[in-house]
């Protein structure tokens, strides 16, 4: 192409979920939270722009030190699953499984416009251009996408054939070519999460000197957290957002946990791009939704019961369903492929996400709505 540079023409972007002009749908394509936010949310941010309205004129706090406070105190109080935490009027508490046994601190936290954005952060942080980063086969498909960008060459791991990742085989490419490690934890699109010890073993094994990324995106629907890993285990980084669990997707909001230093290392690769990344508004808006977390795990909760309602009515019917610890399912029919299950569907007024990939293309992933989108959905899927 004329006039563009070479990295431009080698580029692969992002296919993000349908998103229609043609008619209303219901919406179950994207792994988006089916609940509004918490009403203090938009009063916040009412609030905010009438008190001083003026802050849409100036530059934010590039440091976001407030909003890095509240994030972790929030994580501090759920351990990072909203849907076991323990919550009530005077705030939560988390699980005994997922106490973390120290305390979080704002100095472990970076924000970002998005935990897309974070992890663009991240790939230029922590992965170099002369040896490959490894990760799973099947997962979040933007970590290529960021390889491409920076030029970092990349090693995928095929799924074992019970479609948990290949921990054995990810660690031994990592150690013979000196790689670090990224994965989603639960994964996406499987929805199979490992153990906290699974990922405890692979920081363990991992070679020195590289981090291991942990993408949490899904965590607060059940997946163990990494958090606790973090007070002895200086090569982890956690990828967190608001989107899924905080009904935040069409504001954009995501965050890193990490020993300071690392979190040190991403500020100077964030002041180097875009020094003002998290505006008045969406910190406005996170404030409000970290101090609101019962709010959250309550409906986290009810995806939760959505899923499983789901999961065992597809299995009736004959569907092949994995495990999912996230908002969503994926699962096939033998007999039918992916796209027509997706255009059935669609047929019936219900978007849903089919990937053309070669190994998964037989398989739809279904974002988990309300419990009247999912009866909607049960009686298109009836077949």
């Amino acid at each position: 192409m004329e006039f563009v540079s070479k990295r431009l023409e080698s580029l692969h972007p992002y296919v993000p979920g349908e998103q229609p002009t043609d008619r209303v749908y219901i919406k179950l394509n994207a792994n988006e939270n089916p609940y509004p936010p918490h009403p203090s949310v938009t009063e916040a941010v009412g609030a905010a722009l009438a008190a001083s309205p003026e802050k849409l004129g100036l530059y934010p706090d590039p440091d976001v030190t407030e909003l890095r406070a509240e994030i972790a105190r929030m994580l501090n109080t759920t351990g990072g699953v909203l849907c076991r935490a323990s919550c009530g009027r005077d705030g939560c508490s988390p699980s005994p499984e997922d106490a973390l046994g120290f305390e979080i601190t704002p100095d472990m936290i970076f924000c970002g416009n998005g935990s897309d954005e974070v992890l663009s952060f991240v790939f230029y942080s922590f992965f170099d251009s002369d040896r490959p980063v490894v990760f799973p086969e099947h997962t979040y498909s933007f970590y290529p996408v960021y390889c491409g960008y920076y030029d970092i060459p990349m090693e995928r791991v095929p799924l074992n054939s019970d479609w948990t990742l290949d921990t054995g085989t990810m660690l031994s490419k990592a150690k013979a070519s000196g790689s670090g490690i990224i994965f989603a934890n639960p994964n996406a699109p499987t929805g199979l999460a490992l153990s906290r010890a699974e990922v405890a073993r692979i920081l363990e094994s991992a070679p020195e000197g590289k981090v291991v990324v942990v993408d949490e995106a899904y965590c607060d629907f059940g997946g163990e957290s990494c958090l606790p890993l973090l007070k002895e285990h200086k090569n982890l980084v956690i990828v967190r957002t608001f989107s899924k669990s905080l009904s935040f997707a069409g504001m954009r909001l995501g965050y890193i946990v990490a020993n300071p230093e690392l979190v040190q290392a991403v500020f100077c690769v964030k002041n180097s791009f875009n020094h003002f990344p998290v505006d008045f508004l969406a910190k406005t808006a996170a404030i409000a939704s970290c101090r609101a977390a019962p709010y959250y795990a309550e409906n986290a909760r009810k995806i939760v019961t959505e899923r499983e309602s789901l999961t065992a009515f597809l299995r009736d019917r004959g569907w092949f369903v994995i495990d999912s610890k996230t908002n969503f399912v994926f699962a096939k029919k033998d007999g039918m492929g992916g796209r027509a299950v997706y255009e059935k569907v669609r047929d019936a007024g219900i978007l849903i996400r089919h990937f053309a990939t070669p190994g998964i293309e037989d398989f739809v992933r279904i974002s988990i709505g309300s419990h009247e989108q999912m009866d909607a959905l049960k009686k298109a899927m009836s077949f």
